[in-house]
């Protein structure tokens, strides 16, 4: 298989890991983000849709249709549907809490964690390995955030997570 484009290797071939430097667009009637890697390539391109509710696609570097992260609406607390190549995958909600925010990933079993002023998130899985980190840049006209993941092939779900969890800030105003 090939590897994503700004997936660090080692000797041997393998996949390691991905930086991916996520940023709103300026200058746009509905969300749209350009994520990048490290050496300013573009990855994955989101474009927000007209709907009752927030859907983000998601698009590869050639302009392939990758996925869907879609806001369910008429929940108590914020809950995105998400899309693969089509296919319904799952829904990432969150959780009740008093001081840091928690998202639930019902596809994978992942747990999301934020930090008090929501600007840190740590994903893990089931087994507490971590899958993400992503920081919320600070001081930038635009949403923007650094997505570090050890496992490149786990780019476009955690993509899509940061999409909800920016979607969900969003709409709390």
């Amino acid at each position: 298989p090939t590897k994503p484009a700004g997936a660090s290797s080692d000797p041997y071939g393998e996949v390691n890991s991905m930086r991916l430097l996520f940023q709103q667009r300026l200058f746009s009637w509905f969300d749209s983000y350009d994520i990048y890697d490290e050496e300013g390539r573009t990855v994955y391109t989101v474009e927000g849709k007209l709907s009752w509710g927030h859907r983000l696609e998601i698009y590869g570097p050639a302009g392939d249709h990758l996925g869907i992260v879609k806001e369910e609406v008429l929940t108590f607390l914020p809950r995105f549907s998400i899309y693969v190549e089509g296919r319904y995958l799952g829904c990432i909600r969150k959780e009740f809490t008093l001081f840091k925010p928690r998202f639930q990933l019902e596809c994978s079993g992942w747990q999301v964690d934020g930090d008090f002023w929501e600007w840190d998130y740590q994903v893990t899985d089931p087994a507490g390995r971590t899958v993400m980190t992503a920081s919320k840049e600070l001081f930038h006209w635009t949403d923007t955030y650094t997505l570090d993941i050890p496992r490149a092939e786990d780019s476009l779900l955690c993509l899509m997570i940061v999409l909800a969890i920016d979607a969900a800030k969003c709409d709390r105003g």
